[in-house]
């Protein structure tokens, strides 16, 4: 990430005077590393905050997308579209799980959350009129603070004090691992996994099996999974690491769980599209096959699921 001034160039006379004021009003560029080779820039307008945790840098700033968290130089979510990848994140899984279970199940109940520290991903999780219960524990308490703070719009205070929420400042694999509760839906809100990172522990085969122990019947595990482009030309990546991790994801949780389910959605302020993955098993008791349990999601109709939005997701206050 570089904070520079914009680059001259050489325009006629008749129009330097508007760019000049345009220049007066973005006087700094803040540019992000999306791939290797690969890198997009807007104007930067304001610096809300800059500190620094235990464990990463932590930059809330204003640019064309609004207010921006950033994290080690990465946007996690952006005013202009933060809804649309936590709506993504969390809406499907909670929704497969009424399914499994059948509509008039009042389930899912019981939702885990791991990351998530802007709040917007429990925020989407207390608008299930379903959900009695949500833990969610982050390594990074400043992260939590910085955003309650600069961010309230994510959540804020109304989603960290609702009463279904614990919230908890602390390592998720360490929680999960030592955890007796089972839950309806499991989120990964984390970072990608990046070698040596201190979230590569928590997309590894062996937690991914340990997630289903923690699971009840017809639960629904979910995680963000990164870019969601093309595979990129080679010449991209000479010299260069692939940390694309869509279908290295995939292909892991589909060696522990029956069903996975990829997904995407385009988050501008990323400048790409970005990966879901959705992994769940087989109902106890079902005549379908795995290829039909699938289908009941991806091919849900559109009556169907607008009925489930209006009768299950409403407002926190009301839910």
């Amino acid at each position: 990430v570089s904070l520079k001034p914009p680059p001259k160039t050489s325009v006629p006379n008749t129009t330097m005077s508007t760019i000049e004021e345009q220049r007066a009003k973005a006087s700094f560029i803040y540019t992000e590393d999306v791939a290797p080779g690969l890198s997009v820039s807007m104007d930067l307008h304001k610096i809300h905050a800059r500190t620094l945790s235990e464990y990463q840098k932590i930059d809330v700033v204003e640019t064309y997308f609004g207010k921006m968290l950033i994290t080690d130089g990465k946007t996690q979510s952006a005013q202009f579209d933060e809804f649309a990848y936590h709506e993504s994140l969390v809406h499907p899984p909670l929704l497969k799980s009424a399914l499994l279970s059948g509509d008039d199940s009042n389930k899912p109940r019981s939702v885990f959350i791991g990351g998530g520290g802007e709040l917007a991903t429990a925020r989407e999780v207390l608008r299930h009129r379903s959900v009695e219960r949500v833990v969610m524990v982050d390594l990074d308490g400043k992260v939590i603070d910085v955003c309650k703070q600069y961010l309230p719009e994510w959540g804020g205070e109304e989603v960290a004090t609702n009463p279904r929420l614990e919230l908890i400042v602390g390592d998720a694999y360490a929680y999960l691992i030592d955890c007796k509760e089972k839950f309806d839906v499991i989120i990964m809100d984390i970072s990608d996994p990046i070698e040596a990172g201190p979230g590569i522990m928590l997309y590894t085969q062996e937690f991914y099996a340990h997630c289903t122990t923690l699971l009840n019947s017809n639960g629904v595990f979910v995680t963000q999974a990164g870019v969601a482009e093309s595979v990129p030309p080679e010449h991209a990546i000479e010299g260069e690491t692939d940390t694309s991790c869509y279908g290295p994801i995939q292909n892991t949780l589909a060696t522990v769980f029956d069903c996975t389910v990829p997904y995407a959605c385009n988050i501008p302020s990323f400048g790409s599209d970005w990966g879901f993955v959705m992994a769940f098993n087989m109902p106890t008791e079902s005549a379908k096959t795995k290829d039909e349990i699938i289908d009941s999601w991806t091919d849900i109709s559109r009556i169907v699921l607008d009925k489930m939005i209006d009768s299950r997701i409403t407002d926190i206050e009301n839910a």
